[in-house]
């Protein structure tokens, strides 16, 4: 059986300690069960990518992303790759996040419900 990729868990933690705002500002309203009751990691080594946020139960990876990301051809492979392996993926701006966050929790939570 291989073991854990230590190099991704490696990583992920410190991309957890490196937040973006847009990242705490989310992730202050989807831990500890907030939404409906459904669990969320952050930072989560998944395949080759390490995602945002995930709620294992439900198959769900939400991705927070800068301008860096506009109209990029890396994400749509990760996220096809993603979507092949059984996982729903939503992607919300920085701006989105901070600016309109219940609107944000509001497709989350839809999403959940329809998975």
């Amino acid at each position: 059986m291989r073991g854990p990729d230590r190099k991704a868990t490696r990583i992920a933690r410190r991309l957890r300690i490196d937040q973006t705002d847009a990242e705490k500002v989310l992730w202050n309203r989807i831990r500890n069960r907030q939404v409906d009751g459904h669990k969320f990691v952050r930072q989560q080594p998944i395949e080759n990518y390490i995602c945002d946020f995930v709620c294992r139960e439900r198959r769900l990876i939400i991705e927070v992303d800068g301008s860096q990301h506009n109209e990029s051809a890396a994400d749509a492979v990760r996220d096809r790759r993603l979507s092949e392996g059984g996982y729903r993926v939503l992607r919300f701006w920085n701006n989105e996040v901070l600016g309109n966050i219940n609107g944000v929790l509001e497709v989350i939570q839809t999403t959940l419900l329809a998975l």
